[in-house]
């Protein structure tokens, strides 16, 4: 491949863009900078990897479009090989900056860093979050909230007080809560899940989960029922609603039970979790962690050293990188050996969703609705 001496887009990934009708607008070529007449072969075959990674995911992006577009049957698990296209194409620019520092751009909304994605190609992201808008979308019976936001708060906060947390830490209870809500599925009630045929849901939960946090549920409710009987005869209500339905495709029974399953069991150590780590972000993240790799959550939170608890087992690796930690580029991917520290900063992708949340917190406490 022929590489100028200051290195700008590949032509031809971009003409593959601009051909789906993604990039709305020229974009201004920023100006030459200036790079060695001699290119290495390594930044050469970087340069190539990723051409060939940006024009497949624009390829995977128009054939699903036209797929939905023309009702066409999609393939089993049709958000997978989207997902994979655009942690590919994350990784291939992650090694083209490693290789060539030069092409770290500007900072763009979508809060990636830069090493990792070139922001003038934001408008690819915002077509692969609509498209997964579509796959994902609940099925026609599923039972939604008006309120499910404040559902999910009502919901955290309760279980943690009937776990005797005091209103402060039941309150931060809530609070992780609802980024628990983001990190799952942006905030959307009764998703399905274009990349598993198993976890379904407000809090993407699967079968057999849903079942254990209803049992546990029940074991709790006449805690529950005396601490708030107003959300007792709401619980009422909405078991009485969901009846033979999947559970998970009620709101609030989806909330209600994925929390009790997973996270009412840690709920009674917010006070320490909070004091090891005083951000709220990395709060929410290490719940999301009791998602993703529970068993090893759950040991480090024993292990009286929460952020210097080592992980260095490939299995739990591998989870972490098919939920977008460690996933993106060669230096990343070779990591064998992490502690949770490592882990709560890699997790840069959720940012954005638990700062979301905050926000619709923040909301719901001024009043509005939610």
């Amino acid at each position: 491949m022929a590489i100028r001496m200051a290195i700008t887009k590949s032509a031809a990934a971009r003409a593959a863009a601009l051909s789906l009708g993604l990039l709305l607008a020229p974009v201004a070529t920023p100006p030459a900078i200036a790079e060695p007449t001699a290119v290495t072969s390594e930044q050469a075959a970087a340069l190539e990897a990723y051409d060939n990674a940006l024009k497949n995911f624009v390829s995977i992006l128009r054939q699903r479009r036209a797929q939905i577009d023309s009702r066409q049957p999609l393939p089993d698990l049709p958000g997978q090989a989207l997902y994979l296209a655009r942690v590919e194409m994350m990784s291939a620019y992650k090694d083209l900056t490693d290789a060539l520092p030069s092409r770290i751009g500007k900072p763009g909304r979508s809060g990636i860093p830069p090493a990792y994605f070139d922001a003038d190609n934001e408008p690819l992201l915002d077509e692969y979050r609509k498209l997964f808008d579509v796959m994902e979308a609940p099925p026609a019976d599923a039972q939604s909230s008006d309120t499910p936001f404040k559902d999910v708060v009502d919901l955290a906060t309760v279980i943690a007080r009937a776990k005797g947390l005091d209103p402060v830490a039941a309150a931060t209870a809530g609070r992780i809560s609802l980024g628990l809500f983001f990190a799952e599925t942006n905030g959307k009630q009764n998703a399905g899940n274009a990349r598993s045929n198993t976890y379904k849901g407000s809090l993407q939960t699967g079968p057999s989960e849903d079942r254990n946090g209803r049992k546990k549920w029940a074991a709790i409710k006449g805690s529950i029922a005396a601490l708030d009987p107003a959300l007792s005869r709401r619980d009422d209500k909405e078991e009485a609603r969901a009846g033979n339905l999947d559970h998970r495709f009620n709101h609030w029974t989806a909330v209600r039970n994925a929390l009790m399953n997973a996270h009412a069991d840690i709920f009674p150590q917010v006070p320490a979790i909070a004091q090891a780590l005083p951000d709220p972000i990395d709060q929410m993240k290490l719940f999301e962690l009791i998602q993703i790799i529970p068993t090893p959550t759950r040991a480090a939170l024993k292990s009286g050293n929460l952020v210097g608890y080592r992980i260095s087992d490939p299995r739990i690796m591998g989870y972490l990188r098919n939920n977008s930690v460690f996933a993106f580029g060669r230096a990343d991917r070779a990591k064998s050996s992490v502690t949770f520290r490592e882990i709560l900063d890699a997790m840069w992708l959720f940012n954005a969703k638990f700062e979301q949340a905050l926000t619709k917190l923040s909301e719901l406490k001024a009043g509005k609705p939610g």
